[in-house]
């Protein structure tokens, strides 16, 4: 168990201690309609009136260009997916010397991967951090876990509202006890008044009240209690059940009203539409008191264990009501001792035992309102700001102890140099209804040379990563591009032979049976990504059907490159699908590994580090493949030969001056033999700074950081003739570096690449961390 740090009743530190003149708030804000948005308005008012003369103001985070209409507290914006605003948003922060940022963490609310943009802001900020944690997951998935652990690396100090979130944060996280604080959920100030008082404003004056409020969806299991009432009704015929809550935006989006209709079919059915009471929208803070003023009995049968921290059942709970709910984490601690009711998730039987127990027991009913009343006044917003003042001194504090001068490497002058802009009309004018093609005449597509499975891989993986990225373009582009590109994959697998063909000519006829192992192997790749990464739920599914029945035949492989390439798509799976461990994906990839291993011991030498006599293209996703599995199964030997493969990959094909020189394709480079310089390919500056990405991340050595960086400048003009690769005018990448000039053709390869290696780029700025940037708690 960890202990609270600090009781209600102990002395706080904004009693001794300056306070501070400048506090910024990060979250979504009112007038936008969301938990978080109240949350943040309620907080920032409460602090705001605590301390009359420190400035509060808030960064809006917009989940749509045209933002909201903001009051006066909002002093800047940052959109969602737009990650250039986040490091805009640090500028401002730093430019108007806040002297600590509250920041509201929410993984949904913040653009990127797990909401990883926050980090890019995080990353540039100069005060003291406090960090709220609103969702605290004791079984995140991979990209999730990045962003909590550097989340928690760059806080000073996180905010908790429940001690089972600090019992995850200390064991899975292993957050240091000292760094945490528990701050209950905040709550308005609600007399304790008798239901009957609002009763008749809602029309149901004689009757008893069950109420449910908050944004509607699935998970919510407001079926269940519909299910209960005629059980409820047969015994109390004057009960009402209000919902009080919009659908979640969302939800709507997706598939519209169909859970609320179904919700209102469902009490058709069971004979209590009579006792439902439905209220589709979103209520001011004033009417919402009046809906738990006229309460009898507040209901949350939702359906997730895993939730820590629930804002309508602090605000009910608090007003003085009877609570009858599942034993999600936050229940369980709040109701413990009888100062509620729980019942087991999806039994409405026992909800209707619960319920009918209270109303049946007038007198342990208004016990138990007594006793959360009495509960709830440690809870109101004003001692809840007192707490937050106390965390923000402490952050404070805490960071003049350790100084400043270990984070004065985040200057403007180190900050991350600015990245090319996303921009695809290339690979969209490249592209048509069946897929991608392969190849350019300058920038105009070649038909004569069709199509083939390798680019429409890389350029599926390219949908994904950016749809997780963020940002622009819109979406509803990016699913119809990723729909062609899936589309095609799924066209080049036989499911007869489980081999996927290759290449396809622009009459739309396959030119062979089967294709080349490596191809293979990438499109395994691309689709494990696919069923790994997809927002698209089809694209996810048809992505898993191909990886399935495309795996088996890699056994019979013999190409080290369809190996590793097979092992980046294992590691994409087996990422995101954590319930297959054993089975033949987790087989596969051990003997993948072992395969690539005894490769090496074949072949390297002490001058000659390598997993063959020669080093040819895509060198680096051996390197990578390995680092990989060795951390993922994990295998010490195989992440070790991965990290001293790739160190001695990048020690020749670095120069002297300074820039990274790839291996050229006219010749490569054989044992004991001179290297090709030329043709240098775009594939071989997108494998390094994969490879050397993935190795940072392994180890946090910034050296690999400075590597990926080497190598991704390659296509801006770092290398041998100072001339750029990339055309900005039409978001293309030329073909090649030869000695004397740039390969003006765009092919598909080619700008896949540079575009692949934008977004790693782009990925790799939320999480990397400076050299003097202390990585210990």
């Amino acid at each position: 168990m960890v202990r609270r740090r600090r009781s209600v009743e102990e002395p706080i530190l904004l009693k001794t201690t300056t306070l501070p003149r400048r506090i910024a708030f990060l979250a979504d804000y009112l007038p936008r309609l969301c938990g978080i948005a109240t949350f943040t308005h309620d907080l920032c008012e409460s602090v705001a009136a605590a301390t009359p003369d420190t400035d509060c103001f808030v960064g809006a985070v917009n989940d749509r260009v045209q933002g909201y209409d903001y009051p006066p507290r909002v002093r800047f914006e940052l959109l969602e997916k737009d990650l250039d605003s986040y490091r805009r948003a640090a500028d401002f922060l730093n430019f108007n010397n806040a002297d600590v940022l509250s920041v509201q963490h929410e993984f949904g609310i913040y653009g990127g991967p797990a909401g990883s943009h926050l980090l890019a802001l995080l990353k540039e900020v100069r005060m003291p951090v406090v960090t709220t944690l609103h969702t605290i997951l004791r079984d995140p998935n991979p990209a999730q876990r990045k962003v909590m652990d550097e989340l928690i690396r760059r806080s000073d100090r996180l905010v908790v509202m429940a001690q089972k979130g600090a019992e995850i944060l200390l064991e899975t996280y292993q957050v240091p006890e000292s760094k945490l604080d528990i701050i209950p959920h905040g709550i308005p100030d609600m007399p304790f008044v008798d239901s009957s008082f609002y009763k008749a404003q809602f029309g149901v004056e004689g009757r008893k009240v069950l109420f449910t409020f908050g944004l509607l969806g699935p998970g919510k299991g407001i079926e269940h209690v519909i299910q209960a009432l005629p059980e409820i009704v047969s015994q109390h015929p004057n009960v009402v059940y209000l919902v009080l809550g919009a659908t979640h935006p969302q939800l709507v989006a997706r598939e519209g009203e169909r859970y609320r209709l179904s919700l209102e079919r469902l009490a058709d059915d069971h004979g209590v539409k009579d006792h439902v009471i439905f209220y589709n929208r979103f209520v001011s803070a004033d009417d919402l008191k009046e809906f738990i003023g006229a309460t009898d009995i507040y209901l949350t049968p939702y359906l997730n264990e895993a939730q820590v921290t629930s804002g309508t059942l602090a605000y009910v709970f608090g007003a003085g009501k009877a609570v009858v709910s599942t034993p999600y984490w936050h229940a369980q601690e709040l109701l413990a001792n009888d100062r509620g009711v729980l019942v087991p998730f999806r039994d409405f039987k026992a909800i209707a035992t619960g319920v009918g127990d209270l109303l049946n027991d007038p007198q342990r009913l208004n016990r138990i309102r007594q006793d959360a009343y009495t509960m709830g006044r440690a809870m109101i917003w004003p001692e809840t700001a007192k707490r937050y003042l106390d965390s923000f001194q402490h952050a404070r504090t805490d960071r003049k102890a350790t100084s400043r001068a270990a984070f004065a490497g985040w200057t403007l002058g180190s900050r991350p140099y600015a990245l090319p802009p996303l921009r695809l009309d290339h690979v969209m004018r490249m592209t048509d209804s069946t897929g991608i093609y392969q190849h350019a005449i300058f920038n105009v597509p070649n038909f004569h040379e069709g199509y083939c499975t390798d680019d429409n891989a890389r350029a599926f993986i390219l949908c994904n990563l950016l749809d997780e990225l963020g940002g622009q373009p819109p979406p509803q582009n990016l699913d119809h591009l990723s729909t062609s590109y899936l589309a095609f994959l799924a066209a080049a697998l036989n499911y007869q032979t489980g081999c996927f063909r290759n290449f396809m000519s622009h009459g739309r006829q396959w030119l062979e049976e089967a294709g080349s192992e490596d191809s293979h192997g990438r499109a395994l790749w691309s689709v494990g990504n696919g069923a790994g990464r997809s927002r698209n739920e089809g694209h996810r599914n048809l992505s898993a059907q191909l990886f399935r029945v495309g795996l088996p035949v890699v056994a019979s492989f013999t190409s080290p490159r369809a190996w590793s390439f097979t092992l980046l798509g294992i590691d994409e799976y087996l990422s995101y699908h954590p319930d297959d461990p054993k089975t033949q994906v987790q087989a596969m990839r051990e003997a993948l590994t072992e395969k690539l291993i005894r490769l090496w011991n074949d072949s390297a030498t002490e001058h000659w580090p390598w997993f063959e006599p020669y080093v040819t293209y895509d060198n680096a996703r051996l390197c990578q493949a390995l680092i990989l599995s060795g951390k993922a199964i994990p295998h010490t030997e195989a992440l070790e030969i991965g990290l001293k493969s790739l160190s001695w990959l990048v020690s020749i094909q670095r120069t002297q001056a300074g820039h990274f020189r790839p291996i050229g394709s006219d010749g490569f480079y054989k044992q004991d033999g001179a290297r090709a310089d030329f043709d240098q390919q775009p594939v071989e500056a997108l494998a390094m700074v994969c490879a050397c990405q993935e190795a940072f991340r392994v180890t946090r050595d910034p050296m690999w950081a400075r590597e990926a960086k080497r190598a991704f400048e390659w296509f801006l003009g770092r290398n041998d003739l100072g001339l750029p690769l990339y055309d900005s005018s039409t978001g293309g990448c030329s073909d090649g570096l030869h000695q004397d000039r740039v390969n003006e053709n765009q092919g598909a390869e080619s700008t896949l690449a540079f575009h692949l290696a934008l977004v790693e780029m782009n990925h790799a700025e939320q999480v990397t961390t400076s050299p003097s940037t202390p990585l210990s708690l």
